[in-house]
């Protein structure tokens, strides 16, 4: 299976503009730009992409691994903060936080602890990212 996105620029870093696309049409065209990025201009950024792609895929392995636990959530909310540090020789992504509350009915504390974790480490965009992810996991009775 392969995915894929495009991005366009044009124009030098701090006055020029971007935009992103990805195959399913879900950005097309998206405004991207030195704003977006390093202050708080319309459009998006790579680093909130990769939140978003990390919330998504943790809370998809994260229902995975409940299901393999005999447990099926009601809801699973997870945000991912992506933090970008400048280091040296440019910027890298340094950490990423998850945040996630679950709403499992009947759910056993160290069972969700257990496939929280195993999602965090297991599933595929925290596998291909060089940052440490931190997690906090709320169970809601």
């Amino acid at each position: 299976m392969k995915r894929t996105a495009s991005a366009q620029w044009t124009g030098g870093l701090k006055d020029g503009k971007g935009s992103i696309s990805t195959q399913s049409g879900i950005l097309s065209d998206t405004q991207y730009g030195f704003n977006t990025r390093f202050e708080n201009g319309p459009g998006t950024n790579p680093e909130e992409l990769i939140a978003a792609a990390h919330a998504g895929c943790f809370t998809m392995a994260l229902s995975a691994q409940l299901g393999e636990a005999g447990m099926t959530a009601e809801n699973l909310a997870t945000t991912a903060a992506v933090t970008l540090d400048k280091v040296e020789g440019g910027f890298a992504i340094t950490a990423i936080h998850l945040d996630l509350v679950a709403k499992i009915p009947g759910a056993d504390q160290k069972a969700f602890d257990e496939a929280a974790n195993k999602a965090k480490a297991g599933c595929p965009v925290s596998k291909v990212l060089n940052a440490t992810i931190t997690m906090n996991a709320k169970l809601e009775s």
